[in-house]
Protein backbone atom coordinates (compact mmCIF):
# COMPACT_ATOMS: atom_id res chain seq x y z
CA UNK A 1 0.00 0.00 0.00
CA UNK A 2 1.24 3.50 -0.88
CA UNK A 3 0.17 6.35 1.41
CA UNK A 4 1.12 9.81 0.12
CA UNK A 5 1.57 12.72 2.51
CA UNK A 6 -1.30 14.43 0.71
CA UNK A 7 -3.65 13.22 -2.01
CA UNK A 8 -5.13 15.64 -4.51
CA UNK A 9 -8.88 15.38 -4.91
CA UNK A 10 -10.75 17.11 -7.71
CA UNK A 11 -14.52 16.75 -7.75
CA UNK A 12 -17.29 17.97 -10.04
CA UNK A 13 -17.48 21.32 -8.25
CA UNK A 14 -13.84 22.18 -8.95
CA UNK A 15 -14.16 21.12 -12.58
CA UNK A 16 -17.36 23.14 -13.00
CA UNK A 17 -15.83 26.31 -11.59
CA UNK A 18 -12.68 25.98 -13.67
CA UNK A 19 -14.80 25.30 -16.77
CA UNK A 20 -16.66 28.56 -16.15
CA UNK A 21 -13.35 30.41 -16.45
CA UNK A 22 -12.26 28.53 -19.56
CA UNK A 23 -15.67 29.10 -21.14
CA UNK A 24 -15.36 32.82 -20.42
CA UNK A 25 -18.46 32.92 -18.26
CA UNK A 26 -19.20 36.37 -16.88
CA UNK A 27 -18.14 35.54 -13.33
CA UNK A 28 -15.38 37.40 -11.51
CA UNK A 29 -13.95 34.39 -9.70
CA UNK A 30 -11.45 36.41 -7.67
CA UNK A 31 -14.03 38.92 -6.41
CA UNK A 32 -16.44 36.11 -5.58
CA UNK A 33 -13.73 34.24 -3.69
CA UNK A 34 -12.78 37.32 -1.66
CA UNK A 35 -16.38 37.86 -0.59
CA UNK A 36 -16.95 34.18 0.22
CA UNK A 37 -13.69 33.93 2.13
CA UNK A 38 -14.37 37.04 4.22
CA UNK A 39 -17.77 35.57 5.08
CA UNK A 40 -16.27 32.17 5.93
CA UNK A 41 -13.69 33.47 8.41
CA UNK A 42 -15.84 36.35 9.65
CA UNK A 43 -13.52 39.12 8.50
CA UNK A 44 -14.57 42.56 7.30
CA UNK A 45 -12.57 42.36 4.08
CA UNK A 46 -10.36 39.88 2.20
CA UNK A 47 -7.80 40.40 -0.56
CA UNK A 48 -6.71 37.46 -2.75
CA UNK A 49 -3.04 37.03 -3.66
CA UNK A 50 -1.01 34.79 -5.93
CA UNK A 51 0.23 32.66 -3.01
CA UNK A 52 0.75 32.78 0.74
CA UNK A 53 4.21 34.31 0.51
CA UNK A 54 2.84 37.21 -1.52
CA UNK A 55 0.16 37.71 1.14
CA UNK A 56 2.88 37.98 3.80
CA UNK A 57 4.94 40.31 1.61
CA UNK A 58 1.92 42.50 0.95
CA UNK A 59 1.23 42.54 4.69
CA UNK A 60 4.70 44.00 5.24
CA UNK A 61 3.91 46.67 2.65
CA UNK A 62 0.62 47.44 4.38
CA UNK A 63 2.56 47.87 7.64
CA UNK A 64 4.89 50.29 5.82
CA UNK A 65 7.92 48.26 6.89
CA UNK A 66 11.20 50.08 6.32
CA UNK A 67 14.92 49.47 6.42
CA UNK A 68 16.15 48.77 9.93
CA UNK A 69 12.73 47.97 11.35
CA UNK A 70 12.41 44.81 13.43
CA UNK A 71 9.79 42.06 13.19
CA UNK A 72 9.62 39.29 15.78
CA UNK A 73 8.76 35.73 14.78
CA UNK A 74 9.13 32.14 15.93
CA UNK A 75 12.37 30.39 15.08
CA UNK A 76 10.14 27.48 14.01
CA UNK A 77 8.53 28.77 10.83
CA UNK A 78 8.67 28.41 7.08
CA UNK A 79 11.55 30.40 5.55
CA UNK A 80 9.05 32.73 3.84
CA UNK A 81 8.33 34.39 7.21
CA UNK A 82 11.74 36.03 7.79
CA UNK A 83 12.29 36.20 4.03
CA UNK A 84 9.55 38.78 3.47
CA UNK A 85 11.04 40.85 6.30
CA UNK A 86 14.52 40.77 4.80
CA UNK A 87 13.21 41.93 1.42
CA UNK A 88 12.61 45.31 3.07
CA UNK A 89 16.14 45.28 4.55
CA UNK A 90 14.36 44.96 7.91
CA UNK A 91 15.49 42.57 10.62
CA UNK A 92 13.71 39.40 11.78
CA UNK A 93 14.13 38.57 15.47
CA UNK A 94 13.74 34.91 16.40
CA UNK A 95 12.10 33.55 19.56
CA UNK A 96 12.27 29.96 20.83
CA UNK A 97 9.17 27.78 20.95
CA UNK A 98 6.77 26.07 23.32
CA UNK A 99 7.70 22.36 23.60
CA UNK A 100 4.08 21.15 23.33
CA UNK A 101 2.51 23.28 20.61
CA UNK A 102 5.74 24.10 18.69
CA UNK A 103 4.43 27.68 18.45
CA UNK A 104 6.27 30.76 19.67
CA UNK A 105 6.91 30.78 23.43
CA UNK A 106 4.79 33.65 24.75
CA UNK A 107 6.80 34.06 27.95
CA UNK A 108 9.97 34.59 25.93
CA UNK A 109 8.10 36.87 23.53
CA UNK A 110 6.85 39.05 26.37
CA UNK A 111 10.31 39.21 27.92
CA UNK A 112 11.76 40.34 24.61
CA UNK A 113 9.10 43.01 24.08
CA UNK A 114 9.61 44.31 27.60
CA UNK A 115 13.39 44.53 27.18
CA UNK A 116 13.44 45.92 23.63
CA UNK A 117 10.88 48.71 23.42
CA UNK A 118 11.71 50.82 20.38
CA UNK A 119 10.04 52.63 17.50
CA UNK A 120 11.94 50.28 15.21
CA UNK A 121 10.04 47.28 16.62
CA UNK A 122 7.10 47.18 14.22
CA UNK A 123 5.35 43.82 14.39
CA UNK A 124 5.14 40.23 15.61
CA UNK A 125 4.34 37.44 13.15
CA UNK A 126 2.46 34.61 14.88
CA UNK A 127 2.59 31.28 13.04
CA UNK A 128 -0.05 28.70 14.02
CA UNK A 129 1.81 25.41 13.57
CA UNK A 130 -0.48 22.61 12.36
CA UNK A 131 -3.46 24.93 12.98
CA UNK A 132 -2.94 24.97 16.76
CA UNK A 133 -3.36 28.53 17.98
CA UNK A 134 -1.46 30.35 20.70
CA UNK A 135 -3.14 32.26 23.54
CA UNK A 136 -4.30 35.07 21.28
CA UNK A 137 -5.88 37.13 24.07
CA UNK A 138 -2.45 37.37 25.63
CA UNK A 139 -0.84 38.19 22.28
CA UNK A 140 -3.29 41.01 21.57
CA UNK A 141 -2.79 42.36 25.09
CA UNK A 142 0.98 42.45 24.50
CA UNK A 143 0.42 44.27 21.22
CA UNK A 144 -1.43 47.07 22.98
CA UNK A 145 1.06 47.33 25.85
CA UNK A 146 4.16 47.40 23.64
CA UNK A 147 2.62 49.13 20.59
CA UNK A 148 3.36 46.49 17.96
CA UNK A 149 1.22 45.13 15.14
CA UNK A 150 0.17 41.48 15.05
CA UNK A 151 0.35 39.58 11.76
CA UNK A 152 -0.94 36.01 11.94
CA UNK A 153 0.53 33.49 9.54
CA UNK A 154 -2.42 31.12 9.17
CA UNK A 155 -1.02 28.93 6.40
CA UNK A 156 -1.98 25.85 8.46
CA UNK A 157 -4.99 27.41 10.17
CA UNK A 158 -7.78 27.77 7.62
CA UNK A 159 -10.91 26.87 9.56
CA UNK A 160 -9.13 26.79 12.91
CA UNK A 161 -10.93 28.55 15.75
CA UNK A 162 -9.92 30.38 18.92
CA UNK A 163 -12.60 30.43 21.60
CA UNK A 164 -15.16 29.64 18.91
CA UNK A 165 -14.12 32.37 16.45
CA UNK A 166 -12.36 31.47 13.22
CA UNK A 167 -8.78 32.60 12.75
CA UNK A 168 -8.98 35.74 10.65
CA UNK A 169 -11.64 37.30 12.86
CA UNK A 170 -10.08 37.13 16.32
CA UNK A 171 -8.34 40.51 16.47
CA UNK A 172 -5.07 40.43 14.52
CA UNK A 173 -4.10 43.51 12.53
CA UNK A 174 -3.58 41.30 9.47
CA UNK A 175 -4.01 37.57 8.92
CA UNK A 176 -2.42 35.76 5.97
CA UNK A 177 -3.58 32.42 4.56
CA UNK A 178 -1.93 30.11 2.06
CA UNK A 179 -3.87 27.76 -0.20
CA UNK A 180 -0.65 26.41 -1.71
CA UNK A 181 1.11 25.35 1.47
CA UNK A 182 2.35 21.83 2.19
CA UNK A 183 -0.91 20.30 0.98
CA UNK A 184 -1.69 21.60 -2.51
CA UNK A 185 1.58 23.15 -3.66
CA UNK A 186 1.71 21.33 -6.99
CA UNK A 187 -1.98 21.67 -7.75
CA UNK A 188 -3.19 25.12 -6.86
CA UNK A 189 -1.44 28.31 -5.76
CA UNK A 190 -3.15 31.10 -3.89
CA UNK A 191 -3.15 33.20 -0.77
CA UNK A 192 -5.42 35.57 1.12
CA UNK A 193 -4.91 38.63 3.28
CA UNK A 194 -7.69 39.64 5.67
CA UNK A 195 -8.01 42.58 8.03
CA UNK A 196 -10.63 44.75 9.70
CA UNK A 197 -8.28 47.75 9.54
CA UNK A 198 -9.63 49.98 6.75
CA UNK A 199 -6.42 51.98 6.40
CA UNK A 200 -4.17 48.95 6.03
CA UNK A 201 -6.55 47.22 3.62
CA UNK A 202 -6.73 50.39 1.53
CA UNK A 203 -2.94 50.47 1.34
CA UNK A 204 -2.77 46.74 0.55
CA UNK A 205 -5.29 47.09 -2.27
CA UNK A 206 -3.44 50.10 -3.66
CA UNK A 207 -0.12 48.24 -3.77
CA UNK A 208 -1.65 44.93 -4.85
CA UNK A 209 -1.27 45.80 -8.54
CA UNK A 210 1.77 48.03 -9.03
CA UNK A 211 0.31 51.00 -7.17
CA UNK A 212 -1.83 51.72 -10.23
CA UNK A 213 -5.09 53.65 -10.04
CA UNK A 214 -7.66 54.43 -12.71
CA UNK A 215 -10.39 57.00 -13.02
CA UNK A 216 -13.69 55.20 -13.47
CA UNK A 217 -14.87 57.89 -15.87
CA UNK A 218 -11.72 57.76 -18.04
CA UNK A 219 -10.87 55.36 -20.85
CA UNK A 220 -9.90 51.91 -19.60
CA UNK A 221 -6.29 52.18 -20.77
CA UNK A 222 -5.58 55.38 -18.86
CA UNK A 223 -3.92 54.85 -15.47
CA UNK A 224 -1.72 56.53 -12.89
CA UNK A 225 0.93 55.11 -10.53
CA UNK A 226 0.88 56.66 -7.04
CA UNK A 227 3.22 54.33 -5.12
CA UNK A 228 5.63 51.42 -5.58
CA UNK A 229 3.78 48.11 -5.47
CA UNK A 230 4.04 44.76 -7.21
CA UNK A 231 1.77 42.22 -8.89
CA UNK A 232 0.17 39.96 -6.28
CA UNK A 233 -2.83 38.99 -8.43
CA UNK A 234 -4.51 35.62 -8.07
CA UNK A 235 -5.29 33.72 -11.28
CA UNK A 236 -9.03 33.33 -11.99
CA UNK A 237 -8.41 29.61 -12.57
CA UNK A 238 -6.92 29.20 -9.12
CA UNK A 239 -9.67 31.34 -7.60
CA UNK A 240 -12.30 29.12 -9.20
CA UNK A 241 -10.67 26.00 -7.81
CA UNK A 242 -10.27 27.49 -4.31
CA UNK A 243 -13.93 28.59 -4.23
CA UNK A 244 -15.03 24.99 -4.63
CA UNK A 245 -12.55 23.82 -2.01
CA UNK A 246 -13.71 26.45 0.48
CA UNK A 247 -17.28 25.10 0.48
CA UNK A 248 -15.91 21.75 1.74
CA UNK A 249 -13.44 23.06 4.29
CA UNK A 250 -15.50 22.48 7.42
CA UNK A 251 -16.51 19.01 6.25
CA UNK A 252 -12.85 18.19 5.55
CA UNK A 253 -11.85 19.47 8.98
CA UNK A 254 -14.45 17.23 10.62
CA UNK A 255 -12.96 14.21 8.85
CA UNK A 256 -9.39 15.29 9.70
CA UNK A 257 -10.38 15.45 13.37
CA UNK A 258 -11.76 11.91 13.09
CA UNK A 259 -8.48 10.77 11.59
CA UNK A 260 -6.54 12.51 14.38
CA UNK A 261 -8.61 10.64 16.97
CA UNK A 262 -7.86 7.35 15.20
CA UNK A 263 -4.16 8.19 15.24
CA UNK A 264 -4.39 9.17 18.91
CA UNK A 265 -6.09 5.92 19.89
CA UNK A 266 -3.87 3.73 17.75
CA UNK A 267 -0.55 5.31 18.71
CA UNK A 268 -1.12 6.07 22.38
CA UNK A 269 1.41 4.22 24.50
CA UNK A 270 3.51 3.04 21.55
CA UNK A 271 7.17 2.95 22.55
CA UNK A 272 9.32 5.81 21.21
CA UNK A 273 6.25 7.64 19.86
CA UNK A 274 4.58 10.69 21.44
CA UNK A 275 1.22 11.86 20.09
CA UNK A 276 0.21 15.56 19.96
CA UNK A 277 -0.36 17.25 23.30
CA UNK A 278 -2.05 20.43 24.44
CA UNK A 279 -5.41 21.91 23.47
CA UNK A 280 -6.30 20.56 20.04
CA UNK A 281 -10.08 20.87 20.34
CA UNK A 282 -10.22 23.79 17.92
CA UNK A 283 -7.48 22.64 15.56
CA UNK A 284 -8.32 21.72 11.95
CA UNK A 285 -5.52 19.11 12.09
CA UNK A 286 -4.03 20.30 8.83
CA UNK A 287 -1.02 18.39 10.12
CA UNK A 288 -0.68 15.50 12.56
CA UNK A 289 2.74 15.74 14.18
CA UNK A 290 4.23 13.04 16.38
CA UNK A 291 7.59 12.84 18.14
CA UNK A 292 10.07 10.03 17.66
CA UNK A 293 12.62 9.71 20.47
CA UNK A 294 14.97 7.31 18.67
CA UNK A 295 16.59 8.45 15.41
CA UNK A 296 13.68 10.21 13.72
CA UNK A 297 15.29 10.17 10.26
CA UNK A 298 15.82 6.42 10.36
CA UNK A 299 12.21 6.00 11.47
CA UNK A 300 11.02 8.18 8.58
CA UNK A 301 13.15 6.20 6.12
CA UNK A 302 11.59 2.94 7.30
CA UNK A 303 8.13 4.47 6.83
CA UNK A 304 9.12 5.62 3.34
CA UNK A 305 10.34 2.14 2.46
CA UNK A 306 6.97 0.82 3.63
CA UNK A 307 5.22 3.24 1.25
CA UNK A 308 4.30 6.00 3.71
CA UNK A 309 5.36 9.58 3.04
CA UNK A 310 6.01 11.94 5.95
CA UNK A 311 6.85 15.61 6.47
CA UNK A 312 8.87 17.89 8.76
CA UNK A 313 7.64 21.24 10.18
CA UNK A 314 10.11 22.93 10.26
CA UNK A 315 13.90 23.16 10.09
CA UNK A 316 14.54 25.88 12.71
CA UNK A 317 15.51 29.12 11.02
CA UNK A 318 18.73 29.52 13.01
CA UNK A 319 20.07 26.31 11.46
CA UNK A 320 19.73 27.67 7.91
CA UNK A 321 22.96 28.99 6.44
CA UNK A 322 21.72 32.47 5.51
CA UNK A 323 20.30 33.36 8.91
CA UNK A 324 23.02 31.55 10.84
CA UNK A 325 25.67 33.56 9.03
CA UNK A 326 23.79 36.87 8.81
CA UNK A 327 23.04 37.06 12.55
CA UNK A 328 25.94 34.95 13.94
CA UNK A 329 23.52 32.41 15.40
CA UNK A 330 24.70 29.30 17.23
CA UNK A 331 23.12 25.85 17.13
CA UNK A 332 22.22 25.97 20.83
CA UNK A 333 20.76 29.49 20.81
CA UNK A 334 17.24 28.02 20.62
CA UNK A 335 17.43 24.75 22.57
CA UNK A 336 13.72 23.86 22.55
CA UNK A 337 13.37 24.33 18.79
CA UNK A 338 16.55 22.30 18.27
CA UNK A 339 15.32 19.42 20.43
CA UNK A 340 11.86 19.40 18.85
CA UNK A 341 13.34 19.56 15.34
CA UNK A 342 15.30 16.37 16.01
CA UNK A 343 12.12 14.48 16.95
CA UNK A 344 9.03 15.73 15.09
CA UNK A 345 7.48 13.88 12.18
CA UNK A 346 4.23 14.74 10.36
CA UNK A 347 2.08 11.81 9.26
CA UNK A 348 -0.25 11.65 6.24
CA UNK A 349 -3.36 13.70 6.94
CA UNK A 350 -6.11 14.50 4.45
CA UNK A 351 -9.87 14.15 4.47
CA UNK A 352 -10.00 11.49 1.76
CA UNK A 353 -7.85 9.02 3.73
CA UNK A 354 -9.64 5.73 4.14
CA UNK A 355 -9.83 3.92 7.47
CA UNK A 356 -7.76 1.05 6.07
CA UNK A 357 -5.02 3.49 5.09
CA UNK A 358 -5.00 5.02 8.57
CA UNK A 359 -4.78 1.54 10.08
CA UNK A 360 -1.88 0.72 7.76
CA UNK A 361 0.02 3.81 8.93
CA UNK A 362 -0.63 2.96 12.59
CA UNK A 363 0.29 -0.71 12.22
CA UNK A 364 3.48 0.19 10.31
CA UNK A 365 4.55 2.67 13.00
CA UNK A 366 3.96 0.04 15.70
CA UNK A 367 5.99 -2.49 13.73
CA UNK A 368 8.90 -0.10 13.25
CA UNK A 369 8.76 1.06 16.88
CA UNK A 370 9.25 -2.52 18.07
CA UNK A 371 12.61 -2.66 16.28
CA UNK A 372 13.92 0.31 18.31
CA UNK A 373 15.72 -0.42 21.55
Amino acid sequence: MKIPFYKFESTREEHSNVSDVLDDENINQVTELEAEFASYVGAKEALATSHGTSALHLAMLALDLKRGDKVVCSVNAHPNVPEVVRHFDAEPVFIDIDPLSYNINLDLLENFLEDNQSKKLKAVIITHIAGNTVDLDRVYSMAKIYDVKIVENAADALGATYKGKKIGSTGADITCFDFSAHLKKNICAGGMLVSDDDEMMHRARLLHHHGMVQDEDALEYIYEVVDIGNDYSLSPLNAAYIRAQLTKQDKDIARQREIAQMYNKGLEGVAHVTIPEGNTQESPFSLYIIKIDKNRDSFALDLKNAGIQTGLYYVPLHLLSYYKSKYSLRVNDFPVALRVYQQVLALPMYASMEDKEIKFVIDTIKKIAKTRV
